[in-house]
């Protein structure tokens, strides 16, 4: 078949499944999976790729679900997290957030947009793909996984530990309004520790107050980001004092013990020793013994018990807008009647940072939602888009074969 034949196949066989496509997320939706708890999801996700009669379906050591059609020697990997955030205040909602509301032809639920919505599509697609032959030479794999936690760390253990394949092409499914996207960010993660002397607040002057010590580091936080980085696609790094744990005998004493959290983006180009170097340079020479500086590390366990021990470190990437990968992609937008736009860029974080950052596998991202509804109680997505997504999961690998032969 030619092209234009394949394209008219693939839409034609999305219509007709139309419906289960929307129903399969409304489903998977309406399974609480926060705080990486996705056994329950995973199993919804299982049974539909069982139905659509998938090659391998089964659960990692980490607790991710993966579904596996064909054994060719090219390797793709359809990437979407299943868990959420959770729901905050319940009665900030004005509609069950799990069930959801379906209005204007738009979902609104928990997960909605982040991320479960490329999940439909992205399983459909995928044996779409195989019914027409489009699969031919490759071996596909959908990869559920657990990403809010802990960014790259599924991804980590998907080319690592189990299965321990190493793709040679990933597709992300966070959002992006159903454009290709080619990169983003990086962060590092970090904790400043200052130990004071405690006394009684009566007497204050016996003691030494660990949140004075951190004054001037976290007004030197506010303001150093703009002799922060800049890059001409990724934009300006950014930095941001997240949190602040503090330790006191009582309300009534001097606390002898302050912590503050740090949210370093980094820009292409910028390294995690230079953002170290930054804020540690913040500390005024007379606190120096008293304050510490720290990367965060990350070996909480999985819901399965799996312990996977990585720095909360996620380098910035950007793949070639002239890579075969994203002009496949703009190709795929293009014949299934998207808009003609440029590719583009996430604000915030996605498994990207290992598949690209660390790996060096060739990633981009497509699906729908706007990442600006992840989060909040107006988590949503334009159903016509959930299932117009299915189309770019189906031919994408066929295209990615016609430009890098």
């Amino acid at each position: 078949m030619n092209n234009e034949s394949i394209i008219k196949e693939i839409q034609s066989k999305v219509e007709e499944q139309r419906e289960e496509i929307i129903q399969f997320l409304r489903d998977i939706v309406a399974i609480p999976s926060v705080e990486n708890q996705i056994g329950p999801v995973g199993e919804r996700i299982a049974e539909e790729m069982n139905k659509l009669k998938f090659d391998e379906v089964r659960f990692d050591k980490m607790g991710n679900i993966i579904g596996r059609i064909g054994d060719g020697e090219r390797i793709i990997v359809f990437d979407s997290h299943i868990d959420t955030v959770g729901i905050g205040d319940p009665e900030s909602w004005e509609w069950d957030p799990f069930i959801g509301k379906v209005e204007d032809g738009v979902l609104y639920a928990r997960g909605a947009c982040d991320e479960k919505g490329s999940t439909p599509g992205m399983v459909y697609g995928m044996a779409i793909a195989r019914d027409m032959g489009l699969l031919e030479g490759w071996t596909a794999y959908y990869f559920g996984n657990m990403e809010e936690w802990c960014d790259g760390i599924s991804p980590n253990t998907f080319v690592e530990v189990d299965p321990a394949v190493k793709p040679d092409y990933v597709i992300i499914g966070e959002p992006t309004k159903m454009q290709v996207y080619r990169g983003h960010k990086g962060r590092i993660e970090l904790k400043m520790t200052a130990k004071g002397r405690s006394a009684h607040a009566a007497s204050n002057h016996l003691g030494i107050n660990a949140i004075y010590l951190l004054l001037p580091v976290i007004a030197g936080i506010r303001d150093l980001e703009p002799e922060l980085g800049d890059h001409d696609f990724l934009g300006h790094g950014k930095i941001t004092v997240s949190d602040m744990e503090v330790k006191t005998p009582s309300i009534n004493a001097v606390p002898d013990e302050a912590v503050i959290y740090i949210d370093r983006r980094l820009t292409f180009g910028e390294t995690k020793e230079e953002a170290f170097a930054q804020i540690q340079a913040l500390i005024p020479e007379e606190s120096r013994d008293l304050i510490t500086l720290e990367e965060l590390f990350y070996d909480e366990p999985s819901y399965t018990g799996f312990v996977f021990e990585v720095d909360k470190y996620f380098p910035a990437w950007v793949l070639d807008e002239d890579h075969h990968l994203v002009q496949a992609g703009l190709e795929a937008m293009q014949k299934i009647g998207l808009p003609d736009l440029p590719a583009g860029k996430w604000n915030f974080s996605t498994n990207g940072i290992y598949w690209a950052g660390k790996a060096g596998i060739p990633s981009i991202g497509f699906a729908p939602g706007d990442e600006e509804t992840a989060h909040t109680n107006v988590d949503s997505v334009n159903l016509n888009d959930v299932v117009k997504a299915t189309e770019f999961y189906a031919l994408i690998s066929h295209l990615i074969k016609e430009r890098s032969q």
